[in-house]
């Protein structure tokens, strides 16, 4: 028998509520997959990652806070699903979202992958797509930043990361229901394997001489590194710092750059210490080895 809105929008909120208790930030989202509720801004305002205060700010809104998930659902009503924010603590949620869709075989491509970096996906938690696909949830490190992408990987590996989310389980869209794989519902997602961690972070680009490096550091792009790091405000501090400072190293310009990249950190309320952590997860990452 088929669900009211009502009814969809009420067990909605009882799995947002349940990813909730296991420390998952939700937000509410419309049977298009999309956040249910529209920003309160405008095209020409500044941007805004919900210090105003207002709902409408996309993954910015997700909370694992019962009472303010059930106050982003009051204000959105007509949502049938939730979105499970990747990246934040305690869990810092990668998912790899596998597409089987035109002819795409990504797990197919994925175990290709974990054959020659030597690398395999531990027990982890499922979610089974409407259209057949498969997000495996996995963990990072707290120090690391993974960006979101689409088939860098491979044709039909995405990669959900800081600022990305995953349809949660129960949600239903336009599609069709997604629901956990069986034998995987009761579990935690697995750490991210090391090799496949590596691979998740944009490469590096070698070859640069000291004196080049030196030169573009005071150059316009790594001014331009440093000023992306001052702009940064609460929440996103970072973030912004780790792939600033993963720029840099691909660049050539890492060591040279990094002491002008921590001191513009600690003005934005990092400590010494935080920035330098984060720039050093940023040189490993860069530098993985042999």
């Amino acid at each position: 028998m088929a669900l009211t809105d009502r009814q969809a929008a009420t067990l909605a909120l009882a799995h947002a509520l349940s990813a909730a208790e296991r420390g998952l930030a939700v937000l509410p989202l419309s049977r298009t997959k999309l956040p249910a509720l529209r920003s309160p801004h405008r095209p020409e305002d500044p941007p805004c990652h919900g210090t105003c205060g207002r709902f409408g700010h996309g993954v910015y809104d997700a909370s694992s806070d019962p009472v303010r998930v059930r106050a982003l659902f009051a204000a959105a009503p007509w949502a049938t699903g939730y979105g499970i924010a990747c990246g934040l603590p305690p869990h810092h949620l990668i998912g790899v979202d596998l597409d089987t869709k035109c002819g795409t075989d990504a797990p197919g491509a994925l175990r290709e992958l974990g054959l020659r970096h030597l690398f395999t996906i531990p027990p982890t938690v499922v979610v089974v797509t409407p259209s057949g696909g498969r997000h495996l949830w996995l963990t990072g490190p707290p120090d690391v930043v993974i960006p979101n992408s689409a088939g860098r990987l491979a044709p039909g590996i995405d990669i959900r990361g800081a600022g990305g989310y995953l349809v949660g389980p129960g949600s239903r869209t336009a599609h069709g229901v997604y629901g956990t794989a069986r034998g995987t519902g009761h579990l935690f997602p697995a750490p991210c394997p090391r090799a496949l961690l590596r691979l998740l972070v944009p490469g590096v680009r070698r070859g640069r001489g000291a004196a080049r490096a030196g030169a573009e550091a005071d150059g316009a792009h790594g001014r331009g590194l440093v000023r992306f790091v001052l702009a940064a405000h609460e929440g996103q501090r970072n973030t912004r710092l780790f792939w600033a400072a993963c720029r840099a190293y691909e660049n050539g310009i890492g060591e040279a750059l990094a002491d002008l990249l921590v001191a513009a950190a600690v003005r934005t309320g990092l400590t010494e210490r935080e920035a330098r952590s984060t720039v050093a997860s940023a040189a490993r990452m860069s530098h993985p080895p042999a």
